[in-house]
């Protein structure tokens, strides 16, 4: 599994505390609410995007936040969160993911 540390990435994220020691996306199917805006929620998100998708490269990575920051708000559970991502990158990257 791809370690991501809060020093890899572009932006910074707001730690909410009061979740961090909630379980966090482990694989599908997952239909609690994702927060975009939460450091604990991001971390393992993206890791299994990008485990999913075999890359590690900081640049995609800071795409991919990017893709995050502009997905639409009704896509709101981690499944669906994990699933948009996983789409949308690897298209941008033109290759196949493990689904």
């Amino acid at each position: 599994m791809i370690e991501i540390k809060p020093s890899d990435l572009q932006y910074k994220y707001p730690k909410n505390h009061e979740n961090r020691h909630l379980e966090k996306f482990n694989g599908l199917p997952d239909e609690e609410v994702f927060d975009r805006d939460d450091l604990y929620d991001v971390l393992p998100m993206f890791e299994h995007v990008m485990d999913a998708l075999n890359v590690n490269q900081e640049t995609i990575l800071h795409k991919m936040e990017e893709v995050l920051g502009e997905m639409p708000g009704f896509i709101s559970s981690r499944g669906e969160v994990y699933t948009y991502l996983c789409e949308v990158m690897s298209d941008m990257l033109e290759i196949d993911y493990k689904k």
